[in-house]
């Protein structure tokens, strides 16, 4: 109960100190990944010795997936009328061996996370790194307000 409610004050002094800062202003990636952490351990309901597996976990996991996210992005970026439709295809093929990848990058990582959450966790946990996102463009929309 004590580690619970350090991980929930950690949360609020991290989520108060990087919604302090003002528009214009770089937000410190430091305290937002704090805050994202202490956002979803909290939301999770994750136990001090959960959270301790269930971080490297899911760091490996949301590295990859976002270095594949990034990879995808580039894919489609060029605009270019020039490009022949054999690299046309190269880059949709590329595209589909991306997605695939995730696909059992996800499985895997569901996996893993099932010995240490239970399913329904990991089913809360899908939509968490949106609301943490949504969360904070609230904050920040209401502190512009101000």
């Amino acid at each position: 109960m004590k580690n619970f409610i350090i991980i929930v004050l950690m949360f609020f002094l991290a989520v108060g100190s990087t919604y302090g800062q003002r528009q214009g202003e770089r937000y410190d990636r430091e305290k937002l990944e704090a805050a994202r952490v202490a956002f979803i351990t909290t939301r999770l309901d994750l136990k001090p010795e959960q959270a301790q597996k269930f971080w490297p976990i899911y760091n490996v996991f949301n590295e990859s997936r976002e270095k594949s996210l990034r990879e995808m992005s580039e894919l489609g970026k060029t605009r270019d009328t020039d490009l022949s439709e054999a690299d046309a295809k190269a880059r949709l093929a590329r595209k589909f061996e991306i997605e695939r990848k995730m696909i059992v990058d996800e499985e895997k990582f569901v996996k893993d996370l099932s010995n240490v959450i239970t399913y329904n966790q990991i089913i809360q946990l899908n939509g968490l790194s949106r609301e943490f996102a949504r969360h904070i463009y609230q904050r920040q929309k209401n502190d512009d307000k101000k």
